[in-house]
């Protein structure tokens, strides 16, 4: 998939644990971890805002686009 999810990187460099972000953001550790694994097709606008709020970044932060080979 092209489209790559960093959000493992961003929660590691504001030392923030899923649990913690998964209470901050109100979504449940399963979906946090389908997020984070890269294995998400999807994200809501409203979900991601609350995860820029929480770890304190913008989109780009997190998700990056590569082109596939």
């Amino acid at each position: 998939m092209p489209i790559i999810v960093n959000l493992d990187v961003m929660m590691a460099r504001r030392k923030m644990s899923l649990n913690e972000l998964s209470e901050k953001v109100n979504l449940t550790l399963a979906n946090l971890s389908i997020l984070k694994t890269g294995k998400a097709k999807a994200i809501r606008f409203s979900t991601l805002e609350a995860i820029c709020k929480a770890l304190n970044c913008q989109p780009g932060d997190i998700l990056e686009f590569t082109e596939e080979e």
